[in-house]
């Protein structure tokens, strides 16, 4: 069984922001997987899907970013997910705008949303998917530029940063070795 998590935030007035790329990427997985967001748990909004046999539980927290690690902490309890089975999407300030970069495993850095789930599962072994949203140009800072709105003529860079990242994710789903997951989509 795998688990897939989307970091964002849950309210409407939040959708079209940077720090909504980890909801977007999910989304676009679960597409490629046939799942639909059909219900609520753990604090989560989740799909399921099955690959080859295997339930694969995809998430989007509702808990807001900074306490992403609730909801990731509840589904690994209930679904008996290991940090081996575990992969996480989420938006990068550290990445430059629409560059994807996936890791078997790694620090928090700068963003709340990791910290919050690694301070509450204890895991850091386990897959991520970072999406560059930094702009060299905006000098503002960082936490008014993650609510901030993606500009309309980024959002083709972006939509494909996100559709790229919730392809790997599905290729993660299908049990690909991350190793090839990360030679193929870096």
């Amino acid at each position: 069984m795998y688990l897939i998590v989307g970091l964002g935030n849950p309210d409407k007035k939040y959708e079209k922001t940077f720090h909504n790329m980890g909801y977007i990427a999910v989304g676009d997985a679960a597409e490629a997987l046939g799942a639909k967001f059909k219900k609520k748990e753990c604090e989560a909004s989740v799909a399921e899907a099955f690959v080859g046999g295997e339930k694969v539980i995809l998430a989007r927290p509702v808990t807001y970013m900074n306490n992403s690690g609730r909801a990731v902490k509840q589904l690994m309890a209930k679904y008996k997910i290991t940090e081996d089975k575990l992969l996480v999407i989420y938006d990068d300030y550290d990445l430059p705008k629409g560059k994807v970069r996936i890791r078997a495993n790694g620090s928090a850095g700068t963003h709340n949303g990791m910290r919050s789930i690694i301070g509450e599962t204890g895991c850091k072994d386990f897959a991520r998917i970072r999406i560059g949203i930094r702009d060299e140009e905006v000098n503002i800072p960082i936490i008014n530029y993650v609510l901030a709105e993606v500009c309309k003529e980024d959002y083709p860079l972006f939509a494909e940063a996100c559709h790229k990242a919730g392809e790997a994710a599905a290729e993660f789903a299908r049990g690909l070795d991350i190793e090839k997951i990360m030679c193929k989509y870096n």
